[in-house]
C-alpha cells in the first residue's frame, strides 16, 4: 500500500512540477535573451536529467554498474522514442533548423563516443573526466551562441524585453527551482515503488535499469515535454529530449566513471546490444528530422510502438522465452521494412503535394 501511495504521489508531483517548470523556463528565456530551444537544451534538460544523475552516482558508488549504464542507455532510448512520440501525439512537433544542423549531430557524436569508450568493457576515471569536460564546453558554447543571436536580433529590430511579463526574473528562477524540485521528488517516489515491484518479481539490475528505472527517471522529461507541447513551446519539447540525452551521456556517465573508485564496468549484454540500439535510434532521428522537419502524429505513434517493441524484446530475453526468435524475425523481416517504406511513401507524397500548390 505504501508503494502504491508513493506511485500516485509521484505522478501528482510530476504533473505540477512540469507545469511550473515550463512556465518559469519560457519566461526566463525572454528575460535573459535565450531562445526556448536553448533553455530546453540547458536549464530544462539539466533539471529533468537530475534523477538520472542521482541514480547514476548512487549506483556507481554502490558498485551497481549495470544499473548505472542501463539507466542512462534506457533513458536515452526512452527520450527519443517514447517522449518525442507522446509529444507528437499531443501536437505535431516542428523541428528547428538548429536541432538538425547542430544538436542531433552532437547527440549522435556523444552516443558514438560512449560506445567507443565502452568497447574495452570499462569507463574509467580519465574517460569520465573527458565526458564531463565535453559537457561543460558544449554548454558554454550553447549559451554564447544564443547570446550572440539575441544581440543580433536587437541590432536588427531594436531593444528586446529584458524582464519577463508579469514580474521580476527572480520569480521565474524560483518557479524553475520549485518545478525541478517537484520533478526530482516525484520521479524518486515513482522509481522507488517501481524498483521494489520489479525486484519482487526477480528482474535483474540491467533490465531494471533499461526499463523500470529508465522510464521512471525519464518521467520528468515526459511530463515537461508534454506540457511544453500543450503550451505551444515545441522547441522546448524537442530541446528537452535531445538535451537530456547529451546530459545523460556526458554528465551521468562522466560523473559515474569519475566518482566510481575503480571506474564503471560495462556489462557484456549492454555492449553487445543495448548501446548499439541507443546509437541506432540517435542516428535514425537525423534523416527523419532532415527529410520531414516535423514529427507528425502518426510518426509519434510509430515511435511509441518501436519503444514498446524494444521493451518486449528485453522482457522476452530476460525471461528466456521461446517467443524471442519469432518476435525478432517479425520485427526485422516485416515491421521495420514496412515502417521504412511508409515513411518514404508519405515523404514523397507530401513533396509532390507541395509542388502542385
Amino acid at each position: 500500500m505504501t508503494q502504491i501511495l508513493l506511485f500516485i504521489a509521484g505522478l501528482l508531483a510530476l504533473t505540477v512540477g512540469a507545469d511550473v517548470l515550463v512556465r518559469g523556463a519560457s519566461r526566463l528565456a525572454l528575460s535573459f535573451g535565450l531562445s526556448p530551444l536553448v533553455v530546453g537544451l540547458t536549464i530544462v534538460a539539466f533539471g529533468t536529467s537530475a534523477p538520472e544523475i542521482a541514480v547514476a552516482i548512487d549506483a556507481a558508488l554502490a558498485g551497481q554498474s549495470a544499473l548505472t549504464l542501463g539507466n542512462v542507455v534506457g533513458s536515452n532510448i526512452c527520450n527519443l522514442l517514447l517522449i518525442l512520440g507522446i509529444g507528437a501525439l499531443v501536437t505535431p512537433l516542428s523541428i528547428a533548423g538548429q536541432v538538425i544542423r547542430q544538436e542531433v549531430p552532437v547527440m549522435i557524436g556523444a552516443s558514438a563516443l560512449v560506445v567507443v569508450l565502452a568497447a574495452n568493457g570499462l569507463i574509467g576515471q580519465g574517460e569520465g573526466a573527458l565526458l564531463v569536460t565535453l559537457l561543460v564546453a558544449y554548454l558554454v558554447f550553447l549559451v554564447r551562441q544564443s547570446r550572440r543571436a539575441s544581440r543580433s536580433e536587437q541590432a536588427r529590430y531594436g531593444d528586446l524585453p529584458t524582464t519577463s511579463a508579469g514580474g521580476h526574473w527572480s520569480l521565474d528562477v524560483l518557479k524553475v527551482a520549485a518545478g525541478l524540485a517537484l520533478l526530482v521528488l516525484g520521479a524518486d517516489w515513482l522509481v522507488d515503488a517501481a524498483v521494489f515491484f520489479a525486484r519482487w518479481l526477480g528482474v535483474d539490475d540491467l533490465v531494471i535499469g533499461l526499463t523500470v528505472v529508465a522510464i521512471g527517471t525519464s518521467l520528468p522529461e515526459i511530463a515537461t515535454s508534454v506540457m511544453a507541447a500543450i503550451r505551444g513551446e515545441r522547441d522546448m519539447a524537442i530541446g528537452n529530449a535531445v538535451g537530456s540525452n547529451v546530459f545523460n551521456l556526458l554528465g551521468c556517465l562522466g560523473l559515474a566513471g569519475l566518482i566510481a573508485p575503480t571506474g564503471l564496468p560495462v556489462p557484456a549484454a549492454a555492449l553487445d546490444f543495448d548501446l548499439w540500439v541507443m546509437l541506432a535510434v540517435a542516428v535514425a532521428c537525423l534523416p527523419v528530422f532532415l527529410v520531414r522537419r516535423e514529427i507528425a502524429r502518426w510518426e509519434g505513434a510509430v515511435f511509441i510502438a518501436y519503444y514498446a517493441a524494444y521493451v518486449v524484446y528485453l522482457v522476452l530475453d530476460a525471461t528466456g522465452s521461446g517467443a524471442l526468435k519469432t518476435f525478432t524475425t517479425a520485427m526485422l523481416g516485416f515491421v521495420m521494412p514496412l515502417s521504412l517504406v511508409t515513411l518514404v511513401a508519405v515523404t514523397v507524397r507530401q513533396r509532390r503535394n507541395g509542388r502542385t500548390r
